[in-house]
């Protein structure tokens, strides 16, 4: 061995493989969010490319560059692509008290 250290890029999408590891995913990261929707867009985006975004896009609607824009975490999507992207990946956004 030289002694170097070989690293690769963390990806989430290969921890995001069940409903329940992606439902747990999204809860922590809208509590890590704070007022942040960019960052909710990203988790959104993060398990729309785990489950498929050719398929989400097709349920949504919307193209999947526009997805792929909204989705980036670079960007603030709108309160209506948020709920389509939502809708389509199976999620119910509710309201609790803080």
């Amino acid at each position: 061995m030289n002694g170097k250290i070989k690293t690769r890029r963390w990806d989430i999408q290969e921890h995001l493989k069940t409903e329940d590891d992606m439902r747990l995913y999204l809860e922590a990261c809208f509590e890590e969010a704070g007022d942040d929707p960019a960052f909710i867009a990203a988790a959104l985006g993060d398990v729309a490319r785990a489950r498929g975004m050719t398929a989400l896009a097709r349920e949504t609607g919307l193209g999947r560059d526009t997805l792929y824009k909204a989705l980036s975490g670079e960007n603030n999507p709108s309160f209506g692509t948020i709920l389509k992207v939502a809708r389509a990946l199976g999620l119910k956004l509710t309201v609790a008290h803080a």
